[in-house]
């Protein structure tokens, strides 16, 4: 009877130890649009499109596209652009807008490459994610 008590406690001490493990890997959700555009734009700086992926409005042409971004990061980029991409610092640009109170177009730069671009943000179901399918439209709307 005391094995079987060991033998219990063992195996609550394992899946209790493996449910932190779980927490300790979720990313917290965006508190908003800013926050989703921040968090995205950090992991693809470093690098991480496992966690990137996250954020991403999930269709069949975002996750292309993201797939094509980390290839490129994977087999194109040098390591030195690698490692300045992941000391690099986003930056807001002033020129963001909210298309209505669903949409953001936000415009950034990094410190590296200061390069302007923009990404869109949208919410849904309560929650903010990037859509990737805006960088490759012409919109004559959006600014």
């Amino acid at each position: 009877m005391k094995k079987f008590f060991q033998l219990l406690f063992l195996l609550l001490f394992l899946a209790a130890c493996n449910d932190a493990d779980k927490k300790t890997e979720e990313t917290p959700k965006p508190e908003n649009e800013m926050d989703a555009a921040a968090k995205f734009l950090r992991a693809a700086l470093d690098g991480d499109y496992k966690k990137a992926k996250t954020f991403l409005v999930n269709d069949s042409t975002n996750q292309q596209m993201i797939d094509i971004y980390e290839w490129n990061y994977n087999n194109r980029m040098t390591p030195e652009d690698k490692k300045e991409y992941k000391k690099a610092s986003i930056r807001f640009l002033k020129e963001t807008h909210a298309i209505n109170d669903s949409v953001t177009i936000v415009h950034f730069s990094n410190s590296y490459k200061d390069q302007n671009d923009s990404l869109k943000v949208i919410r849904a179901n309560g929650q903010w994610f990037i859509d990737l399918n805006f960088t490759f439209q012409k919109n004559d709307s959006i600014p």
